[in-house]
């Protein structure tokens, strides 16, 4: 039933609230809660890191990260770890308004959120944290792939750097030897890049061309002898120039001091002879002419 005002203002009633509607907005708002709570706590599971409490309010979460944020390389993990699930808690917009307050800056705050993400599979007693030793060194590493941390963990070593490097070395440089490593691997890349280039343009070529054909027996029997020719070629020249030689010097020596050598040559001659002869044996070969001979090194076979 309608009142009047004085001043003759007609009020209507109160619309009757709708608790179907009531009901279906609040069923509506804890379900959107629940898969906000799942998905912070599977951010959270992923990354290691432990919720305060429990919770997954996100001003626990940001008075934690308060907590840990100080200059220890575990201290920065997390603090890199509370970050990215604090993210997945917080409001789409209120991120940066958190940041804020906790007096990060943005880019800073994303080092951390990198820094957790990548030395997240390494664990809680990692040798490679431990060796780093100060937030500018973990910061640093952020250029190395997931797999040259795994290597340098786990074989204390990748490329030339080394966790004895990492813990001795200052933040300058480190940072150099980051980047010659990086540099290293850029260039073996290029390489391989290069090199496998190469490879598919042979590939390319053979397969343009013909299919190999089998030689005929005369045609193969004609590259082997060229290739025995030149082996007797070598030889040849062995007797001829080096044992010449030999013999000569020998022949002076002779001349200044007296000494025979002509015996001694002699042996050397007939063993060479021997050993030829076991060759004309063993392959059954026919007796030649020394013009035979001699044409067999002049002329090219036919």
């Amino acid at each position: 039933m309608s009142r009047t005002a004085s001043k003759g203002v007609a009020l209507v009633e109160d619309a009757p609230l709708n608790t179907e509607v009531l009901l279906a907005q609040h069923n509506q708002v804890a379900v959107l809660n629940e898969e906000q709570e799942t998905r912070v706590r599977a951010v959270a599971e992923q990354l290691g890191y432990q919720l305060p409490a429990e919770c997954t309010d996100p001003d626990l979460i940001q008075r934690d990260i308060a907590a840990n944020m100080r200059r220890s390389v575990e201290a920065c993990l997390e603090v890199g770890r509370g970050l990215q699930v604090l993210k997945a808690a917080t409001q789409h917009g209120n991120f940066i308004d958190r940041l804020d307050v906790l007096g990060l800056d943005r880019k800073v705050a994303v080092k951390f959120m990198a820094s957790a993400a990548k030395f997240a599979s390494l664990g809680g007693s990692s040798a490679l944290t431990k060796a780093l030793g100060n937030q500018s060194k973990l910061f640093e590493m952020l250029v190395l792939d997931d797999e040259e941390i795994q290597e340098l963990e786990l074989t204390g070593q990748t490329g030339e750097l080394t966790l004895d490097d990492v813990a001795t070395m200052s933040v300058k440089e480190l940072r150099k030897a980051l980047r010659e490593t990086r540099q290293d691997k850029e260039a073996q890349g290029r390489v391989l890049a290069d090199k496998n280039a190469r490879i598919d343009e042979l590939a390319t070529r053979l397969a343009k061309q013909p299919l190999i054909q089998v030689p005929t027996p005369d045609e193969a029997a004609k590259k082997l002898r060229q290739e025995v020719i030149g082996i007797a070629f070598e030889a040849e020249a062995d007797i001829s120039g080096k044992l010449r030689g030999a013999f000569a010097t020998m022949a002076a020596h002779t001349e200044e001091t007296g000494t025979d050598h002509r015996n001694f040559k002699a042996g050397l001659v007939h063993q060479l002879e021997r050993l030829l002869a076991d060759i004309r044996a063993e392959f059954q070969l026919p007796d030649s002419t020394a013009d035979d001979d001699l044409s067999f090194f002049t002329q090219k076979d036919t």
